[in-house]
């Protein structure tokens, strides 16, 4: 009888793998943007400033936790060996945000002349965006309380704005940090004034109806820039869309039933698109508000028939405030037919399915919208920003730590954005994908019962392949 195969017995060794193609990369993305040289003069005494930002750019791209795993990972022997690193505290690392923080409108202004100067980009049409992050703990300066599109309004918070070149290059080249109470509209000067010297005349500024006022667009025409922007709609606009039809509106996109109009004004022109497809969305959350205002009517005098509280979640909960309440609804003298025919008349504005365009530019129909639409990819960078290359959350650290640490998010996003641009092949392949790929390639080093250490190189796949040879190419090495 066949004996059954013992399990081999797992022995503990000291062997240690690490990110070889994170660091390998970063380490030739830091030389491709002359980043010892923009980084070197901000701190020339003590440990090398540019040996710290390689190692915390190789862990933002790879682990990504807090300050306190970063100073853990960073001091291992052979990481340490890696960065040409002596052991240090982790106090240096906070050192080297608030220095980073400092000097970040610099830094930002270094990079942007080390890209236009490497890059012959093909346009300098321009996205902007602005967004928000939550701020936890109550110290910092920063950090107040606004419209938080993080859903968070309890929290205080920051807003950022950031700066990209439009489809097909697609690269980040600024960033500006604000107090959590700012408008777009305000934030939009900042944003605007740090890249707009870079900008070629007639350049296309992209940027939602948030940050759209007349003061921003007369800021961008003055410059010899043009600009493209959503508005709301308003009641002038609601003459038009009665009329709608009677402007024999172009097809646009057959397959989401999208028709425009265009309206020329004298300094301006306004682009009027209906949507079924946007239609049927809205009407349907138009619905889902009537019935939610249905079912809280009903639950209110409900109360009020069997003389109860008003259920808590329609009441004033705060002890300083003391409210007599007299409600009474209108359901008493309305049919349920007749309520839901009341808030159709109120809550249906005849605009559903409808958006407009602006712009200093006279485009096609199709060349506005078709722009408009591909400002959706500086919300990808957000994106990337927030739940890839994970900038948030933020911790109460002094402005400029908080500078820095988002500082370092937003350069790791540049690296990123510049590997999707230099290889066409990876050019809608997600940050999640690259950085994933990048960390999967490791190192073994292997010093068990070894006199001399070996390194083991493993987890090859064709991104980190690609990625690889490409800057071993442009640094004139090797790959083998």
């Amino acid at each position: 009888m066949a004996k059954k195969p013992r399990t081999n017995e797992i022995v503990p060794n000291q062997n240690i793998s690490f990110p070889i193609g994170t660091i390998h990369t970063v380490e030739n993305l830091y030389r491709v943007l002359n980043c010892s040289k923009i980084f070197g003069k901000h701190k020339k005494n003590g440990i090398d400033i540019n040996k710290l930002l390689k190692a915390l750019f190789s862990y933002k791209l790879n682990e990504n936790f807090s300050i306190k795993r970063a100073h853990e990972w960073i001091n291992h022997a052979e990481v340490l060996e890696i960065f040409d690193l002596e052991p240090f505290g982790e106090r240096t690392l906070y050192r080297i945000l608030e220095t980073i923080g400092a000097h970040k409108d610099e830094i930002i202004s270094d990079l942007q002349d080390i890209l236009f100067e490497r890059y012959d980009f093909e346009h300098t049409d321009i996205n902007m965006d602005w967004t928000s992050i939550v701020l936890h703990g109550n110290e910092a300066n920063l950090g107040k309380y606004g419209y938080s599109r993080d859903h968070r309004p309890d929290k205080k918070q920051i807003t950022l704005g950031v700066s990209e070149l439009a489809d097909p290059i697609n690269i980040p080249i600024g960033l500006t940090i604000e107090p959590g109470n700012t408008n777009d509209q305000k934030h939009f000067k900042k944003t605007y004034n740090q890249v707009k010297g870079r900008l070629k005349k007639d350049s296309l500024v992209i940027f939602d109806k948030g940050a759209n006022s007349i003061t921003n667009t007369a800021m961008i025409r003055a410059d010899n820039l043009q600009y493209m922007t959503s508005k709301k709609l308003n009641t002038s606009d609601d003459r038009i869309i009665s009329r709608f039809e009677k402007y024999n509106p172009l097809t646009i996109d057959a397959e989401k039933g999208i028709r425009g109009i265009k309206i020329l004004k004298p300094n301006s022109v306004n682009y009027l698109f209906f949507s079924e497809s946007l239609q049927k969305e809205q009407l349907e959350s138009r619905a889902r508000k009537i019935l939610s205002q249905i079912h809280e009517a009903k639950a209110i005098q409900e109360s009020i028939d069997c003389g109860k509280k008003l259920p808590k979640r329609f009441r004033i909960n705060n002890l300083l405030i003391d409210v007599e309440y007299s409600v009474q609804t209108k359901l008493i003298e309305l049919t349920e037919d007749e309520a839901v025919k009341l808030l159709e008349e109120n809550i249906i504005n005849g605009r559903e399915g409808f958006f407009c365009l602006k712009s200093s530019k006279n485009l096609t129909l199709a060349e506005a919208l078709l722009t408009y639409r591909k400002k959706d990819s500086i919300e990808k960078i957000f994106n990337s920003l927030k739940n890839e290359i994970e900038i948030k959350p933020l911790r109460v650290w002094t402005d400029n730590s908080i500078y820095g640490a988002l500082m370092i998010g937003f350069i790791s996003q540049l690296f990123v954005s510049l590997i999707r641009y230099e290889i066409p092949e990876l050019k809608h392949t997600s940050t999640k994908f690259i950085k994933k790929s990048l960390s999967n390639l490791t190192v073994t080093v292997d010093s068990w019962e070894r006199k001399v250490k070996t390194y083991v190189y493993s987890n090859f796949d064709a991104i980190n392949v690609m990625v690889l040879r490409s800057y071993w190419a442009v640094s004139g090495g090797e790959m083998s």
